[in-house]
């Protein structure tokens, strides 16, 4: 992996998890940066991340997935990272797939690499009924709006490219920030395209997403999605940028 590369992990409350998140990308990448966004937690997850190593941004509060992805962008751009991969800290997301990511990265010429559940024969990852039909009415409501067939708009395994991390550092939502920054980089013009991952369940601690707020969370973002749609296309001038 040539690229300066920054894997970028928002945490809240994954004391648990995230020493074993940082020492699988440390094993499997030595020569990656590893960025822990600590998201306002209230246990030692801030601690245990600069322990095995990881540059820890605290966040005065718990700020929202969102706000800490996007932080993590700013930095990237300060830094000049040529490559961003986003990894989730409850260790859904295995070390050993990152290089797949960054890879199609430049074999498919793409701004945005996303690692699907459901691409292809991976369909066995674990999801209530609620939840996985909650998942695929978002990703054939995407996938109509972009033209696009995108399976796994929900995953927040991805990795991008230098001018993504422009454009995500200035723009980012920061309500349901997976499935619309698939659709705002969609229509400023950016390359997204999908690649079959493996990823495991939680490493410890549930989901707070019940087959009840499953529901909730699509009805609201399928309303966002709408609303954004009658919103100016964002613009971007990488020369304005850097």
């Amino acid at each position: 992996m040539s690229a300066k590369t920054l894997v970028i992990i928002p945490a809240y409350n994954e004391e648990q998890t995230i020493a074993k998140v940082v020492r699988d990308i440390k094993s499997h990448l030595p020569d990656v940066h590893i960025l822990v966004v600590n998201d306002g937690s209230i246990d030692h997850t801030s601690h245990k991340a600069k322990a095995e190593g990881a540059a820890v941004i605290d966040l005065p509060y718990n700020m929202g997935i969102g706000v800490a992805q996007q932080t993590g962008f700013k930095f990237a751009r300060e830094m000049d990272y040529s490559v961003v991969v986003q990894v989730d800290a409850d260790g859904q997301h295995p070390a050993s797939e990152i290089a797949k990511l960054t890879n199609s990265l430049s074999h498919h010429q793409a701004d945005m690499v996303i690692g699907s559940r459901f691409f292809g024969n991976k369909t066995s990852y674990p999801a209530p009924l609620v939840r996985r039909l909650g998942m695929l009415i978002l990703s054939t409501f995407i996938s109509l709006i972009i033209r696009q067939r995108i399976r796994d708009v929900t995953s927040g395994f991805r990795a991008v490219c230098v001018r993504t991390i422009e454009f995500l550092a200035s723009i980012y939502p920061t309500d349901y920030p997976e499935p619309e920054s698939i659709v705002l980089l969609h229509r400023a013009g950016f390359k997204i395209t999908e690649i079959p991952v493996t990823m495991s369940p939680r490493l410890a601690g549930a989901s707070s997403i019940t087959p009840g707020r499953s529901v909730y969370y699509m009805i609201k973002v399928l309303l966002a999605l709408m609303i954004g749609l009658f919103k100016k296309k964002p613009k971007f001038d990488e020369r304005s940028e850097k």
